[in-house]
């Protein structure tokens, strides 16, 4: 046996003189082109204070198809003409039941104010320098019922009562991880009105509020009425397609009859000649206007909806284009380099419109292999333009606290990430590239 393995050491010496051990790449210490840095604070500050602007995404990813306001687009409505009737006959005493009461339910058209807290820093509020203030801003519900907030979007508060729609714009501002602290008024009530016309001295259209609208209400805000016979005249109120009248005497002798609650679009007319064909007329001119604005206002929706989807379709093929070039690899990017003992070498893309920092590289797909890799010699290699100079930034996490650091150095467009082997991971490549020479090598002897 000796002679076989004195043969198997001549092969294992003539294996190594011909240069076939395994050789591992390392970063040296002594090249004068390479400056190794130890990672440390003040060094990841310096590092970071190269200059660089990550890639873009394009502008389609950052727009959406908002809706216009619609109500600009709807055409003047004509205004209502009313005729003088003649005298009738006195008209038989016909009241409406009062409307239910019931919380006020938030419409199209209707202004709420939303107001949020703000405040100085903690220094001057402490010394009474800055005292806290409300920011205050209005929006306008709009015909599908939302207003839009300043980076939230849409909340539909369209048919909720005022508690109903505070716990909307609360749950918003929370899933937006927004301060809730905030108080919701209603400024303006547009949505629920009641029309006042005939022998009044302003005709108008009068809001429902937060608190219920009475006829006596309605009158008094149209003026009051004005008429020169009072046992002539009378008060008709038409109601979801039903007419109700009550003689003007009968009115000023009944509180109940003048504290009756009125419902969204009753209309109320002052006939002061007890002529119905008179306040049926201004009932179906009511009607029409109301139908003539309806039809426009679907128009415009119908038109604005058109637009909506065309300009959600020109923005979805921008993004689209742009997806499929960056799978062709048509787009220009920045990217660093993963060598050494890591789980998958290769090219790393840098994200758009934000920085990565080391840790990304370390921890994602393609990062270290725990088995193989040294943690005392981790490097991120980083070229200096025009001068030859490469810096070695050395990450040594055998005090897993050091990881820190990783995640607060940036990276660079072109930076190498090498991480060098273990020693005793050279020592087992270097066996098993020896080892079949060996066994050729005995086999050879043998025979």
């Amino acid at each position: 046996m000796r002679p076989i393995v004195l043969a198997s050491v001549v092969s294992l010496g003539a294996l190594f003189g011909c240069g076939t051990a395994y050789i591992s790449p390392s970063v040296p210490d002594d090249d004068p082109n390479v400056n190794v840095l130890a990672l440390t604070n003040d060094v990841i500050q310096q590092a970071n204070k190269s200059p660089y602007t990550p890639k873009p995404l394009p502008d389609a990813f950052f727009r959406t198809a908002t809706r216009d306001n619609v109500s600009s687009r709807i055409p003047d409505i004509p205004e209502p003409v009313f005729g003088r009737p003649a005298q009738s006959p006195p008209a038989v005493t016909r009241v409406p039941p009062s409307a239910p009461i019931a919380p006020y339910r938030i419409g199209v058209g209707d202004v709420v104010l939303l107001a949020t807290v703000t405040t100085g820093n903690t220094v001057e509020e402490l010394a009474g320098l800055l005292a806290s203030q409300n920011q205050r801003q209005g929006y306008t519900v709009q015909d599908d019922g939302a207003i839009a907030l300043a980076s939230v979007g849409p909340v539909v508060l369209g048919g909720l009562t005022l508690q109903e729609a505070q716990d909307a714009v609360f749950s918003a501002l929370v899933s937006n991880q927004i301060d809730p602290s905030f108080t919701l008024e209603i400024t303006q009530f547009n949505a629920q009105r009641v029309s006042v016309g005939g022998a009044v001295a302003a005709p108008r259209a009068v809001s429902i509020t937060l608190r219920p609208l009475t006829l006596e209400d309605a009158l008094v805000s149209a003026g009051g009425i004005q008429v020169q016979d009072q046992q002539a005249a009378s008060i008709r109120i038409y109601r979801d397609g039903e007419l109700f009248q009550i003689p003007l005497r009968v009115y000023l002798e009944r509180p109940d009859v003048q504290k009756i609650r009125l419902a969204a679009d009753d209309s109320i007319f002052v006939d002061e000649q007890f002529e119905l064909t008179r306040a049926e007329a201004y009932f179906r001119e009511q009607i029409a206007l109301a139908q003539i604005t309806q039809s426009t206002r679907a128009q415009a929706l119908a038109e604005l909806e058109v637009e909506l989807t065309q300009r959600r379709a020109q923005l979805n093929e921008a993004r689209d284009s742009f997806t499929a070039r960056l799978a062709a690899d048509a787009v220009d990017r920045d990217y660093v380099y993963l060598t050494g003992e890591v789980n998958s070498p290769g090219r790393i893309p840098i994200p758009f419109a934000r920085k990565a920092t080391l840790a990304d590289a370390l921890f994602g797909e393609g990062g270290l292999s725990t088995e193989t890799s040294n943690p005392s010699q981790v490097y991120l290699l980083r070229g200096q333009d025009g001068t030859g100079q490469t810096t070695a930034y050395n990450l040594d996490f055998r005090n897993a606290a050091n990881l820190v650091m990783a995640t607060r150095l940036e990276l660079r467009p072109n930076d190498v990430i090498f991480a060098t082997e273990q020693p005793v991971t050279r020592w087992s490549r270097v066996v098993q590239q020896i080892t079949p020479s060996l066994i050729t090598s005995g086999a050879a002897v043998a025979n």
